[in-house]
């Protein structure tokens, strides 16, 4: 027996005037609950869901880079340049709402291996993209879009499912802070290998590594509460077993099955105030974060007077700042709560843009404020994702877990479109998707982002529901 394991609950563990079905299905939860220490099984879990998601991440970024490469040579019109952008955007806006509601249907760990396919085959058949042909690259796209929405919303309630309540926050923010370091990793193969394998090539580099992954998952058994949710009781405690590095025969007495009650859309909405909460926090950090994003390198050359290649090297420091914020956290997660961590990263995103935006001339020594500013307002702007994309997930039962996940993330998805719209608006131009920055509209624009994380700060302040340290079964009650 493992010191970090406790094999068996308490007595005082569960509540005796509960149905036994449900008293013996805690019980054996419980086990997973009373860990002090992750085990190597859980670790392999959680590094295929953090592979997963910085793999599928370059492959979602990756068409930027390689837009840079054909838009002169095809003579890409605005719309069309537009349509491309936007199809992975809308796909995965699409995908997390269908793979999630198919993962509470039939399981977590099949439509995880169906997302990695998803995405994977469609970024292999994107280095098959014919001369001029746009249509067929947004179409493959809005695939790989598809596939990544469907694999974020169904990774974290799978990882969550495995670990006990007291690293629940810290396992779901490092799954997230694999998101910039695939941005991160497509930057520098666009920048180092395009010169030897093409951009068709880039879209075949995300091929090989992605499939990787089905390796991992191969040996990773189903989510145990999903199991139980779904009356495959036995399963559920070789699952745990499995999780724990146990014999199952040490584990609590399987409970009887319960039987499975069908739920759709309408029990989702049965939650209204979570649905609220997580569809807000996820729209508006999404927002602002799309459109921070897409203005700091312009602002940089404009603001600085330094060339594009310095702006993107700053834009190395930004992206670091972001990793920092995701991994502080998701550290700080289990420490303070999420409320408490998700008012912090949207009120304190809030303040450092408002700062930055109004001290955007002003130097400390030779030091930018603009650009210092900009690296510690994204601690916060970046890190907020580490409690905003968790905390989506585990707040429903385990029924409607990636149900909720996937409605607030799609929802959220509109983010992508809002922030450029909105600053379109803000500088008067018709460019709605990538609306040229200027010094001028810096101060309206910033007002706008930093206001985007305030609502985000202040619905978790007044709307969230901690849960912190608290078992998933008693969260979704």
């Amino acid at each position: 027996m493992d010191q970090h394991f406790t094999r068996h609950a308490s007595k005082g563990d569960v509540d005796t005037n509960l149905n036994p079905a449900i008293a013996g299905r805690s019980a054996l939860l419980a086990c997973l609950d009373q860990q002090t220490r992750l085990t190597g099984n859980q670790w392999r879990v959680i590094t295929a869901a953090i592979l997963g998601d910085m793999l599928e991440f370059f492959d979602y970024f990756v068409v930027g880079f390689v837009l840079a490469f054909v838009v002169g040579p095809w003579h890409l019109s605005f719309g069309q340049s537009a349509l491309i952008l936007l199809s992975s955007g809308v796909g995965a806006m699409g995908g997390a709402i269908v793979y999630g509601r198919i993962a509470d249907r039939f399981g977590r760990r099949k439509v995880f291996l169906a997302t990695v396919v998803n995405f994977s085959l469609a970024s292999g058949a994107l280095a098959f993209t014919p001369d001029h042909g746009w249509v067929y690259l947004a179409v493959f796209r809005f695939i790989v879009g598809f596939g990544v929405g469907g694999l974020y919303c169904v990774d974290l309630p799978l990882t969550q499912e495995f670990v006990p309540a007291s690293k629940r926050g810290l396992v779901g923010g490092l799954v997230t802070a694999a998101v910039p370091v695939g941005m991160l990793l497509g930057s520098v193969i666009a920048a180092f290998l395009s010169h030897w394998i093409g951009w068709r090539g880039l879209f075949g580099v995300g091929l090989a590594p992605a499939l990787l992954t089905l390796l991992i998952r191969t040996w990773v058994p189903e989510s145990p509460h999903w199991l139980l949710s779904v009356g495959r009781v036995d399963e559920a405690r070789r699952s745990i077993a499995w999780a724990l590095e146990v014999d199952p025969c040490t584990l609590p007495a399987a409970p009887a099955p319960i039987r499975r009650m069908q739920v759709g859309m309408r029990d989702l909405f049965s939650y209204p105030r979570r649905v609220a909460l997580t569809w807000m926090i996820n729209l508006t950090a999404q927002t602002g974060y799309y459109g921070f994003l897409m203005w700091a390198p312009t602002l940089f050359v404009l603001q600085l007077g330094v060339s594009p290649a310095r702006a993107s090297f700053l834009m190395i420091f930004v992206t670091l700042a972001g990793f920092s914020g995701r991994i502080f956290f998701s550290i700080l997660a289990d420490r303070i709560g999420r409320r408490a961590c998700g008012a912090m990263a949207g009120l304190g995103g809030a303040f450092l843009l408002t700062a930055a935006a109004f001290g955007h001339a002003t130097t400390i020594g030779t030091l930018s404020a603009f650009v210092s500013g900009l690296i510690l307002a994204n601690v916060f702007v970046d890190g907020a994702f580490a409690v905003v994309g968790p905390y989506s997930s585990e707040i429903w039962p385990s029924s409607l877990r990636a149900t909720g996940m996937g409605w607030a993330y799609g929802v959220g998805g509109l983010g992508k479109i809002i922030g450029p719209l909105g600053l379109a608006l803000i500088v008067g131009s018709s460019n709605v998707i990538n609306p040229a920055a200027s010094l001028a509209s810096l101060i309206p624009a910033f007002g706008f982002l930093a206001t985007c994380y305030l609502v985000a700060g202040l619905s978790f302040l007044l709307f969230g529901i901690e849960t912190r340290g608290a078992a998933l079964e008693t969260i979704g009650e």
